[in-house]
């Protein structure tokens, strides 16, 4: 018997809630989904959550949402971190810091799922390190449920695929996200993780990461401070299925969606 996931890329601002509204219950139904789980950080205006655009994402389907460096960027949310379980964020933040880490939620079935969010350090915070995180947080997990999926938020390639081999074996699933840009190294690594570099975005492609290509190229040019608006034209849903053994926890099948909607 195996549990099939749904993880969806970065959701950035309206239109890619617009793309979750259109899309996901046909993907849910054509590859039959038990648990849909999301990175939800740029879901408001392209940068951070709020209680109205979490709730929003919940009534479309999500089950859990996960995020990354930029669930900080709307003012006052640290009350709303603290109080919604459905979000966590990146474990490797200091202690003190609002929200949770990890957690397990269940598919309509009562089948167990954990999922982990860690941050990377190279070109971003200076952070705890993810790997030794990852360490002490599987063996809390492992005593609940041997699915586990991870939602690893960062920078680099190099570091991205050092903790997949890492924890290949030990977790069901480590995706990255955070870069916007869907790779195409879907695999199954040899102790039976399913790995992806970055499972890529979800909302206008007619964009650079999701943000207006004339402003983005701007301040390129310029070097100088740019308000970002986000596109609407050529919505698609960045994701991946994974399928796992509900007995052993490994992976059994990854397979990399790019839908128009």
């Amino acid at each position: 018997m195996s549990v099939r996931i749904l993880f969806i890329g970065d959701i950035v601002g309206s239109p890619g809630r617009t793309a979750i509204s259109r899309e996901l219950h046909r993907l849910v139904d054509r590859h039959a989904i038990d648990l849909i789980i999301a990175n939800g950080e740029n879901a408001a205006g392209g940068f951070g959550i709020t209680p109205d655009t979490a709730a929003e994402l919940y009534r479309h389907g999500v089950h859990l949402l996960t995020s990354g460096n930029h669930i900080w960027d709307k003012k006052d949310n640290s009350g709303f971190l603290d109080r919604e379980e459905r979000i966590i964020r990146p474990l490797n933040y200091p202690p003190g810091t609002p929200g949770r880490g990890s957690t397990v939620v269940e598919t309509p079935a009562g089948i167990k799922v954990g999922v982990l969010n860690l941050e990377g350090r190279v070109y971003m915070k200076n952070l705890d390190c993810p790997f030794r995180c990852a360490d002490a947080e599987l063996e809390q997990l492992r005593k609940k449920t041997s699915i586990i999926l991870l939602d690893f938020h960062a920078e680099t390639t190099s570091e991205k695929a050092s903790l997949g081999w890492y924890l290949d074996g030990r977790v069901s699933a480590v995706v990255g996200t955070h870069t916007h840009v869907q790779t195409a190294d879907e695999r199954i690594l040899p102790g039976g993780t399913a790995y992806i570099t970055d499972v890529g975005m979800t909302g206008s492609f007619d964009s650079v990461i999701g943000v207006d290509k004339g402003q983005a190229i701007q301040r390129f040019l310029t070097q100088q401070s740019v308000k970002f608006d986000i596109p609407k034209k050529d919505l698609r849903i960045n994701a991946v299925v994974i399928g796992v053994d509900t007995k052993t926890g490994k992976a059994v099948s990854i397979e990399r969606i790019n839908a128009a909607c």
